[in-house]
Protein backbone atom coordinates (compact mmCIF):
# COMPACT_ATOMS: atom_id res chain seq x y z
CA UNK A 1 0.00 0.00 0.00
CA UNK A 2 1.60 3.20 -0.99
CA UNK A 3 2.21 6.62 0.84
CA UNK A 4 -0.87 8.18 -0.42
CA UNK A 5 -3.84 5.50 -0.17
CA UNK A 6 -2.15 4.49 3.44
CA UNK A 7 -3.01 8.30 4.41
CA UNK A 8 -6.41 8.31 2.56
CA UNK A 9 -7.91 4.95 4.60
CA UNK A 10 -6.81 6.50 8.03
CA UNK A 11 -8.39 9.28 7.29
CA UNK A 12 -11.65 7.54 7.00
CA UNK A 13 -12.75 7.42 10.23
CA UNK A 14 -11.92 10.71 11.64
CA UNK A 15 -13.83 12.01 8.46
CA UNK A 16 -17.34 10.17 9.19
CA UNK A 17 -16.75 11.17 13.10
CA UNK A 18 -16.73 14.78 11.49
CA UNK A 19 -19.33 14.16 9.80
CA UNK A 20 -21.40 12.34 12.09
CA UNK A 21 -20.45 15.48 14.87
CA UNK A 22 -21.05 18.31 11.85
CA UNK A 23 -24.76 16.52 11.38
CA UNK A 24 -25.80 16.22 14.83
CA UNK A 25 -25.08 19.73 15.83
CA UNK A 26 -27.06 21.18 12.82
CA UNK A 27 -29.71 18.65 14.10
CA UNK A 28 -29.29 20.37 17.40
CA UNK A 29 -29.15 23.80 16.66
CA UNK A 30 -32.10 23.50 13.81
CA UNK A 31 -34.72 22.16 16.78
CA UNK A 32 -37.37 21.87 17.00
CA UNK A 33 -37.95 21.28 13.19
CA UNK A 34 -41.14 19.39 13.41
CA UNK A 35 -43.78 19.02 15.78
CA UNK A 36 -42.97 18.24 19.49
CA UNK A 37 -45.28 16.04 21.99
CA UNK A 38 -45.80 16.85 25.49
CA UNK A 39 -46.76 13.76 27.27
CA UNK A 40 -49.49 14.90 30.36
CA UNK A 41 -49.73 11.49 32.52
CA UNK A 42 -53.21 12.51 33.81
CA UNK A 43 -56.85 13.36 32.20
CA UNK A 44 -57.64 16.23 30.19
CA UNK A 45 -58.89 19.02 32.65
CA UNK A 46 -56.95 18.68 35.64
CA UNK A 47 -54.82 21.47 36.79
CA UNK A 48 -51.50 19.78 35.30
CA UNK A 49 -53.22 20.04 31.98
CA UNK A 50 -54.67 22.79 32.27
CA UNK A 51 -50.95 24.46 33.10
CA UNK A 52 -49.00 22.11 30.00
CA UNK A 53 -51.64 23.86 27.54
CA UNK A 54 -50.88 26.79 28.71
CA UNK A 55 -46.78 26.26 28.19
CA UNK A 56 -47.66 24.21 25.21
CA UNK A 57 -49.40 27.51 23.32
CA UNK A 58 -46.46 29.70 24.32
CA UNK A 59 -43.80 27.27 23.77
CA UNK A 60 -45.27 26.93 19.52
CA UNK A 61 -45.19 30.29 19.15
CA UNK A 62 -41.73 30.33 20.35
CA UNK A 63 -40.72 27.95 18.27
CA UNK A 64 -42.81 28.28 15.21
CA UNK A 65 -43.67 24.31 15.62
CA UNK A 66 -46.59 22.67 16.66
CA UNK A 67 -46.34 21.31 20.33
CA UNK A 68 -49.24 19.19 21.33
CA UNK A 69 -50.46 18.16 24.83
CA UNK A 70 -50.64 14.02 24.59
CA UNK A 71 -52.84 12.88 27.79
CA UNK A 72 -52.40 9.44 29.18
CA UNK A 73 -54.21 9.26 32.06
CA UNK A 74 -54.69 6.55 34.86
CA UNK A 75 -53.25 3.92 36.43
CA UNK A 76 -51.26 6.14 38.93
CA UNK A 77 -49.95 7.88 36.04
CA UNK A 78 -47.42 5.27 35.27
CA UNK A 79 -49.22 4.83 31.98
CA UNK A 80 -48.06 8.39 30.62
CA UNK A 81 -44.20 8.39 32.26
CA UNK A 82 -43.76 4.94 30.65
CA UNK A 83 -44.38 6.46 26.94
CA UNK A 84 -42.29 9.00 27.85
CA UNK A 85 -39.52 6.75 29.12
CA UNK A 86 -40.33 4.55 26.06
CA UNK A 87 -40.05 7.95 23.35
CA UNK A 88 -36.73 8.50 20.94
CA UNK A 89 -34.24 9.91 22.71
CA UNK A 90 -34.46 12.85 20.20
CA UNK A 91 -36.06 16.20 22.00
CA UNK A 92 -39.66 16.00 20.56
CA UNK A 93 -41.14 14.05 23.18
CA UNK A 94 -41.16 16.07 26.64
CA UNK A 95 -43.01 14.55 29.45
CA UNK A 96 -44.63 16.65 31.94
CA UNK A 97 -43.92 14.99 35.72
CA UNK A 98 -45.38 16.15 38.91
CA UNK A 99 -44.62 15.49 42.31
CA UNK A 100 -47.07 12.92 42.58
CA UNK A 101 -45.98 10.69 39.15
CA UNK A 102 -41.46 11.65 40.32
CA UNK A 103 -41.30 11.30 43.75
CA UNK A 104 -44.05 9.64 44.90
CA UNK A 105 -45.01 7.12 42.55
CA UNK A 106 -41.09 6.28 43.39
CA UNK A 107 -41.66 6.21 47.38
CA UNK A 108 -44.68 4.16 47.20
CA UNK A 109 -44.37 1.52 43.86
CA UNK A 110 -41.61 -0.89 44.94
CA UNK A 111 -41.84 -2.45 41.43
CA UNK A 112 -42.70 0.64 39.25
CA UNK A 113 -41.63 0.31 35.74
CA UNK A 114 -39.68 3.86 35.26
CA UNK A 115 -36.88 5.31 37.35
CA UNK A 116 -36.23 9.23 37.38
CA UNK A 117 -32.57 8.62 37.67
CA UNK A 118 -32.28 5.55 35.29
CA UNK A 119 -34.78 6.62 32.56
CA UNK A 120 -35.51 10.32 32.34
CA UNK A 121 -33.22 13.44 32.33
CA UNK A 122 -34.84 16.75 34.10
CA UNK A 123 -35.19 19.37 31.58
CA UNK A 124 -36.48 22.20 33.62
CA UNK A 125 -38.82 23.22 36.18
CA UNK A 126 -42.49 24.50 35.25
CA UNK A 127 -44.75 25.13 38.49
CA UNK A 128 -45.32 24.78 42.23
CA UNK A 129 -48.97 24.58 44.11
CA UNK A 130 -49.62 25.11 47.38
CA UNK A 131 -51.54 22.17 49.52
CA UNK A 132 -53.67 23.39 52.20
CA UNK A 133 -55.39 22.33 55.10
CA UNK A 134 -59.13 22.77 54.54
CA UNK A 135 -62.45 22.55 56.48
CA UNK A 136 -66.18 23.29 56.46
CA UNK A 137 -66.73 26.50 57.53
CA UNK A 138 -69.16 24.59 60.05
CA UNK A 139 -65.86 22.63 61.31
CA UNK A 140 -65.20 24.27 65.14
CA UNK A 141 -61.32 24.86 64.11
CA UNK A 142 -59.77 27.79 62.65
CA UNK A 143 -56.22 27.16 63.21
CA UNK A 144 -53.64 24.14 63.70
CA UNK A 145 -54.00 24.77 67.59
CA UNK A 146 -57.61 24.35 67.45
CA UNK A 147 -57.11 21.48 65.18
CA UNK A 148 -54.03 19.83 66.74
CA UNK A 149 -55.89 20.29 70.28
CA UNK A 150 -58.95 18.24 68.67
CA UNK A 151 -57.17 15.45 67.40
CA UNK A 152 -55.38 14.91 70.94
CA UNK A 153 -58.20 15.12 72.35
CA UNK A 154 -60.07 12.52 70.57
CA UNK A 155 -57.73 10.33 68.68
CA UNK A 156 -58.51 8.80 65.52
CA UNK A 157 -62.07 10.40 65.86
CA UNK A 158 -61.58 13.43 63.38
CA UNK A 159 -61.80 12.41 59.68
CA UNK A 160 -59.91 14.17 56.59
CA UNK A 161 -59.95 13.59 53.11
CA UNK A 162 -57.79 13.29 50.17
CA UNK A 163 -57.96 12.94 46.37
CA UNK A 164 -54.12 12.39 45.51
CA UNK A 165 -51.38 9.78 46.99
CA UNK A 166 -49.40 13.12 47.35
CA UNK A 167 -51.96 14.97 49.15
CA UNK A 168 -52.24 11.38 51.43
CA UNK A 169 -48.73 11.71 52.59
CA UNK A 170 -48.63 15.56 53.29
CA UNK A 171 -51.31 14.77 55.55
CA UNK A 172 -49.50 11.71 57.05
CA UNK A 173 -46.46 13.97 57.39
CA UNK A 174 -48.03 16.49 58.98
CA UNK A 175 -49.68 13.57 61.75
CA UNK A 176 -45.74 12.49 62.33
CA UNK A 177 -44.69 15.94 62.99
CA UNK A 178 -47.49 17.11 65.07
CA UNK A 179 -47.96 13.35 66.78
CA UNK A 180 -51.53 13.25 66.30
CA UNK A 181 -53.91 10.34 64.70
CA UNK A 182 -56.51 11.40 62.46
CA UNK A 183 -58.10 8.75 60.03
CA UNK A 184 -57.95 9.53 56.35
CA UNK A 185 -60.18 8.74 53.27
CA UNK A 186 -59.23 8.67 50.02
CA UNK A 187 -60.99 9.89 47.05
CA UNK A 188 -60.59 9.28 43.30
CA UNK A 189 -59.41 12.91 42.75
CA UNK A 190 -59.82 16.13 43.68
CA UNK A 191 -63.72 16.39 42.69
CA UNK A 192 -65.13 13.74 44.87
CA UNK A 193 -62.91 15.09 47.84
CA UNK A 194 -63.94 18.34 47.34
CA UNK A 195 -67.93 17.79 46.94
CA UNK A 196 -67.47 15.90 50.08
CA UNK A 197 -65.97 18.80 51.94
CA UNK A 198 -68.85 21.18 50.85
CA UNK A 199 -71.18 18.97 51.52
CA UNK A 200 -70.34 18.72 55.34
CA UNK A 201 -69.90 14.78 54.49
CA UNK A 202 -66.15 15.28 55.73
CA UNK A 203 -65.37 18.68 58.02
CA UNK A 204 -61.83 18.51 56.70
CA UNK A 205 -59.91 17.51 53.96
CA UNK A 206 -55.76 18.11 52.83
CA UNK A 207 -56.20 19.36 48.76
CA UNK A 208 -54.75 21.80 46.70
CA UNK A 209 -54.77 25.78 46.52
CA UNK A 210 -56.13 24.80 42.44
CA UNK A 211 -59.00 23.13 43.38
CA UNK A 212 -59.99 25.10 46.44
CA UNK A 213 -59.63 28.42 45.47
CA UNK A 214 -62.89 29.67 44.51
CA UNK A 215 -64.32 27.56 47.04
CA UNK A 216 -62.45 29.65 49.29
CA UNK A 217 -63.02 33.26 47.59
CA UNK A 218 -66.79 32.41 47.92
CA UNK A 219 -66.81 31.80 51.50
CA UNK A 220 -67.36 28.19 50.88
CA UNK A 221 -64.75 26.92 52.56
CA UNK A 222 -61.88 28.13 55.12
CA UNK A 223 -57.99 27.51 54.85
CA UNK A 224 -56.38 26.19 57.96
CA UNK A 225 -53.18 26.33 57.31
CA UNK A 226 -50.93 26.38 54.25
CA UNK A 227 -48.23 23.49 53.74
CA UNK A 228 -45.84 25.61 51.74
CA UNK A 229 -43.10 27.00 53.01
CA UNK A 230 -44.29 30.54 52.50
CA UNK A 231 -47.95 32.09 52.22
CA UNK A 232 -49.87 31.62 49.33
CA UNK A 233 -49.92 35.07 46.91
CA UNK A 234 -53.62 34.37 46.69
CA UNK A 235 -54.26 33.99 50.02
CA UNK A 236 -52.13 36.47 51.95
CA UNK A 237 -53.90 35.90 55.04
CA UNK A 238 -53.28 32.19 55.48
CA UNK A 239 -50.62 31.21 57.71
CA UNK A 240 -48.05 28.40 56.85
CA UNK A 241 -47.45 25.63 58.99
CA UNK A 242 -44.06 26.54 60.13
CA UNK A 243 -45.47 30.16 61.29
CA UNK A 244 -48.24 27.98 63.66
CA UNK A 245 -45.66 25.96 66.05
CA UNK A 246 -44.18 23.56 62.81
CA UNK A 247 -40.66 24.98 61.37
CA UNK A 248 -39.35 23.48 58.55
CA UNK A 249 -42.79 21.47 57.01
CA UNK A 250 -42.95 21.67 53.80
CA UNK A 251 -45.47 20.11 51.42
CA UNK A 252 -46.27 21.46 48.16
CA UNK A 253 -47.39 20.06 44.51
CA UNK A 254 -44.40 20.59 41.78
CA UNK A 255 -44.43 19.59 38.20
CA UNK A 256 -41.83 20.45 35.48
CA UNK A 257 -40.40 18.92 32.64
CA UNK A 258 -38.28 15.95 31.64
CA UNK A 259 -37.01 13.84 28.63
CA UNK A 260 -35.68 10.44 27.65
CA UNK A 261 -32.10 9.73 29.10
CA UNK A 262 -29.81 9.88 26.06
CA UNK A 263 -31.07 13.00 24.42
CA UNK A 264 -28.80 15.67 23.51
CA UNK A 265 -27.78 18.04 26.15
CA UNK A 266 -27.58 21.00 23.68
CA UNK A 267 -31.76 20.15 23.05
CA UNK A 268 -32.24 19.60 26.96
CA UNK A 269 -30.55 22.97 27.24
CA UNK A 270 -32.91 25.23 24.68
CA UNK A 271 -35.71 23.55 25.82
CA UNK A 272 -34.84 24.10 29.48
CA UNK A 273 -33.97 28.13 28.78
CA UNK A 274 -36.74 28.73 26.45
CA UNK A 275 -39.68 27.21 28.93
CA UNK A 276 -37.31 29.31 31.85
CA UNK A 277 -38.00 32.78 29.60
CA UNK A 278 -41.72 31.67 28.96
CA UNK A 279 -42.19 31.30 32.73
CA UNK A 280 -40.53 34.88 33.64
CA UNK A 281 -42.18 36.86 30.78
CA UNK A 282 -45.52 36.23 30.35
CA UNK A 283 -47.04 33.87 32.16
CA UNK A 284 -47.09 34.50 35.86
CA UNK A 285 -50.64 36.31 36.04
CA UNK A 286 -52.28 32.89 34.14
CA UNK A 287 -50.20 30.47 36.36
CA UNK A 288 -51.67 32.18 39.43
CA UNK A 289 -54.98 32.70 38.47
CA UNK A 290 -54.41 28.80 38.62
CA UNK A 291 -53.91 28.73 41.64
CA UNK A 292 -49.76 28.04 41.26
CA UNK A 293 -46.47 29.72 40.88
CA UNK A 294 -43.64 30.04 38.10
CA UNK A 295 -40.83 27.66 39.37
CA UNK A 296 -37.94 29.92 38.30
CA UNK A 297 -35.06 27.53 39.93
CA UNK A 298 -32.41 26.96 37.84
CA UNK A 299 -32.17 23.11 36.04
CA UNK A 300 -29.16 22.40 39.13
CA UNK A 301 -30.73 23.51 42.05
CA UNK A 302 -34.37 21.95 41.02
CA UNK A 303 -32.61 18.50 39.81
CA UNK A 304 -31.30 18.64 43.68
CA UNK A 305 -34.90 19.38 44.65
CA UNK A 306 -36.15 16.40 43.04
CA UNK A 307 -34.08 13.87 44.71
CA UNK A 308 -34.11 15.59 47.74
CA UNK A 309 -38.22 15.01 47.65
CA UNK A 310 -38.27 11.15 46.98
CA UNK A 311 -36.21 11.09 49.71
CA UNK A 312 -38.28 13.07 51.89
CA UNK A 313 -41.70 11.00 50.89
CA UNK A 314 -39.84 7.77 51.27
CA UNK A 315 -39.12 8.11 54.81
CA UNK A 316 -42.67 9.17 55.26
CA UNK A 317 -43.87 5.73 54.12
CA UNK A 318 -41.52 3.76 55.82
CA UNK A 319 -42.20 5.69 58.72
CA UNK A 320 -45.81 5.88 59.01
CA UNK A 321 -45.87 2.24 57.34
CA UNK A 322 -47.88 3.15 54.74
CA UNK A 323 -48.47 -0.04 51.67
CA UNK A 324 -50.49 0.88 48.15
CA UNK A 325 -51.04 -1.75 45.61
CA UNK A 326 -48.81 -1.58 43.55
Amino acid sequence: MNQILRVLVASVPAFFALTSTHLAAQTQSAYPNKTVRLVVPFPAGQATDIIARLLAERLTQRWGQAVFVDNKGGGASIPGMLAGKEAPADGYTITFASSTTTAVNEALYPKLPYNMQRDFVPVGAVFTQPWLILANPSAPYNNLKDLVDAARQAPGKLTWGFGANALELAAELFKQRAQIEITGVSYKGSGPAMNDLLGGHILLAVDTLASSLPHLQAGKLKAIASLSSERAPQLPEVQTIAEQGYPGFVGVGWAGLFMPKGTPTAIVKKVSDDVHQILTANVQQALAQRGSTPDLRILPEWSAFVSAETLKWAEVIKKGNIKLAE
